[in-house]
């Protein structure tokens, strides 16, 4: 993570990770181009009514851009790749699977379930960025996923009510993941008919198919959500993953999930610094340590 200390250094590290120019940014947010300019050079702020817009129009987190948008800006660590903020160093990297263990009990109100009538732009825009601009979910796989888990297919809002990440999974056939596991298939290819009732099935396969917030709280409140669910589940079940984020293998691993395989030809194709990665398992193991 780079660390930042005002919202003129952070904007023109947006246009040059985004590849826009001023231009493009101020249409984005309905400003003239000099007065973007002016915010880059830091000599005046953004008004408060313009920060919540240039959140929605950009997806940077709302609280990052309060921070570093003052008189006298917080200094605040951010990563573009998996956009996600944090105060303090210490904070950057993802916690250990302990981490989530000891804070077992907190709870956040602001997490809600996926309303796809009014969450699908908000969310096919940010997944757009998660999956490097290919076509993400479509609508009716997620209004499935949905309708079949409404507990683990959530949104998280951070305390200003701004959008603040997501959690999709869904709860596959078992032809279905066997495709994905066996690389028969991609992601982008499941159909809402793919998606079956996990109540009915005897080893339900859940497949996680996004998880992101723009901090480690705010993900920990979402992991909170779907490790419950699987804590109270009675089946046995299968639990898989593709992802495409650094800080998300090792606490894989620790959650007790397997590495099925990697693919460095598809990192070099993407420009991606890490391997696309495919795991499965369950939290069996994890939860095991509740007991101790």
């Amino acid at each position: 993570m780079k660390q930042y200390f005002s919202i003129g250094e952070l904007l023109i590290d947006y246009r040059q990770d985004r590849e826009i120019s001023q231009l493009d940014l101020s249409s984005l947010i309905n400003v003239d181009v000099r007065t973007v300019q002016r915010w880059e050079k830091d000599i005046t702020l953004i008004k408060p009514d313009k920060e919540k817009e240039l959140a929605e129009a950009t997806l940077l987190p709302y609280q990052l851009i309060r921070n570093l948008n003052a008189s006298i800006p917080i200094p605040t660590f951010y990563d573009f790749r998996i956009r996600k903020y944090s105060l303090t160093r210490l904070n950057n990297e993802l916690p250990d699977a302990k981490w989530l263990k000891d804070r077992v009990k907190e709870m956040a109100k602001r997490i809600r379930t996926i309303d796809v009538a009014t969450d699908m732009d908000i969310l096919r825009k940010d997944l757009m960025l998660q999956k490097n601009n290919r076509e993400p979910i479509s609508r009716s796989v997620l209004s499935r996923a949905v309708e079949l888990l409404p507990m683990m297919n959530l949104i998280i809002m951070d305390d200003h009510s701004n959008y603040s990440g997501h959690c999709i999974v869904l709860p596959l056939k078992k032809d279905v993941y066997n495709k994905l596991r066996d690389r028969e298939m991609v992601e982008a290819e499941i159909q809402a008919t793919d998606l079956g009732n996990y109540k009915t099935m005897e080893h339900p396969i859940f497949f996680n198919y996004d998880i992101t917030a723009d901090c480690n709280d705010n993900i920990y409140y979402l992991a909170h959500s779907y490790l419950d669910f699987f804590k109270n589940l009675k089946q046995n079940y299968e639990f898989c993953s593709f992802t495409m984020r650094y800080d998300s293998y090792e606490i894989n691993r620790q959650l007790g999930l397997e590495l099925v395989w990697e693919d460095p030809v598809q990192k070099d194709g993407l420009g991606l610094e890490y391997h696309p990665r495919f795991y499965t398992g369950n939290f069996d193991n994890y939860f095991a340590q509740f007991k101790s």
